[in-house]
Parts: structure tokens; sequence; C-alpha cells
């Protein structure tokens, strides 16, 4: 599967802005689809996942409710809803499939990458 992730770009501090990802193969009922992030310097981190069968949905801590993690089965898209967002939060954000099935905050257990969508939030 190819995984083409978009909506980055420049806000400021406390807007709201929507990434996607779109997959192109199939998804299988057992993967769980997830957005990680890396910011400058930092190692890439865990974000959000949400299984694809059960729709289930998983935040990183740091999140504190302020991002929305969502799929479409049909049009075979995740999306990540993000709001109030800080300065912190900029980064090139990921899409990524987990075909395993578990571990989902294990950046080592997604097999297909997207190729990264940058969000810069200006203070």
């Amino acid at each position: 599967v190819q995984l083409q992730a978009s909506g980055g770009g420049l806000v400021q501090a406390g807007d709201s802005l929507r990434l996607s990802c779109a997959a192109y193969g199939t998804i299988y009922s057992n993967w769980i689809m997830g957005w990680f992030r890396q910011a400058p310097g930092k190692e890439r981190e865990f974000v959000a996942a949400v299984t694809w069968r059960n729709y289930k949905r998983i935040y990183a801590d740091s999140i504190n409710g302020r991002f929305t993690i969502s799929r479409d089965a049909a049009k075979n898209t995740v999306d990540l809803q993000m709001g109030s967002l800080k300065p912190e939060d900029t980064a090139v954000y990921y899409c990524a499939a987990n075909t395993n099935g578990y571990d989902h905050s294990n950046l080592e257990k997604y097999s297909y990458w997207g190729q990264g969508t940058l969000v810069t939030v200006s203070s």
C-alpha cells in the first residue's frame, strides 16, 4: 500500500488544521493506521492511531484531547484533525500502516509510511 499525507502548512498558535492520509492499495481489517510526528532534532513520536476493523482510537498523552483521528473505509483515508495548535506541535507529520494489528505506538511495527507533511505553528 502507498500512503500520501497532505494538509500541512503554516498556522498560528491556537489555530486548527486537518491532515489527510490517502491510502492506495488494500488496508486489511486487522491493520492499525497511525499518525506520527518528528520535530527538528527529535525522534519520531506517536501521535494517534485508529484500528481499521472496529474504529478504536488511541492518542498520545501529550495530545490531551486536542486532536481527533478518523478514518473513512470507503475512501481509504485517515484524517487527523488538530486543534488548539501550539508551537511545540511543529513537526513533520507522517501517516503509517501497522500491519501487525498491535503495539500501536511502536513505530517499528509500522510497515508502510507516507512521505510526511510539514506543520509549522507560529507563536
